[in-house]
């Protein structure tokens, strides 16, 4: 398989609830006024100002090695998160993964489930990657169960990589590979 891989083409994914489309600088608005749980949940210390965030949404088209997209709730045309496949190794057909709900009253409702599968079976069965891997911390455990249920194996601990609040929290990596996504799609139990 060629290892001309890259995510230049910034699609629009539909599933039943959501629709995945490139960010856009108008995302910064939304993302600016995220819950701190968000925050929290991907730890990020730093408070990024509106400025910051349109100049970082409005780039994202540029980087062929990364495709971020905007989780919009169907329902209601709201964007209510971000889907991210960064950090691509074209030859060994590698990525990252992260998602982040800027609001907890998304949170339990299975538009972060559904945002998952569709941009990670982009990733396997469009792009060809080969590998996805994420980190997730101790804490999550609600995120540490969804990726689980999208077919996501625990690979491995960071002892203490996160210092929040004054405590140390350890970070779980988890990677799924293109021939188990084949056989499960992203559902490798069957009451998910």
């Amino acid at each position: 398989m060629s290892t001309e891989i890259s995510f230049a083409e910034k699609p629009t994914l539909a599933g039943q609830r959501v629709l995945l489309r490139p960010v856009c600088t108008a995302d910064a608005l939304v993302a600016v006024a995220a819950d701190p749980e968000t925050d929290r949940l991907t730890g990020t210390h730093e408070v990024f100002g509106l400025e910051t965030l349109e100049r970082w949404y409005g780039s994202r088209a540029e980087h062929a090695d990364r495709l971020d997209l905007a989780i919009v709730e169907r329902a209601t045309g709201t964007c209510v998160g971000e889907v991210v496949l960064s950090e691509l190794d074209a030859r060994n057909r590698s990525c990252s993964f992260r998602i982040s709900l800027f609001d907890r009253r998304s949170f339990g409702r299975g538009l972060g489930t559904e945002a998952s599968r569709l941009v990670l079976a982009h990733a396997f069965e469009a792009i060809g990657v080969h590998r996805v891997e994420l980190e997730v911390f101790a804490f999550n455990l609600r995120a540490h169960h969804v990726y689980e249920k999208l077919g996501f194996v625990h690979e491995g601990t960071r002892r203490d990589a996160l210092c929040w609040d004054g405590a140390w929290i350890d970070a779980h990596t988890m990677g799924v590979l293109a021939p188990e996504w084949t056989v499960h799609r992203g559902h490798p139990h069957p009451a998910s």
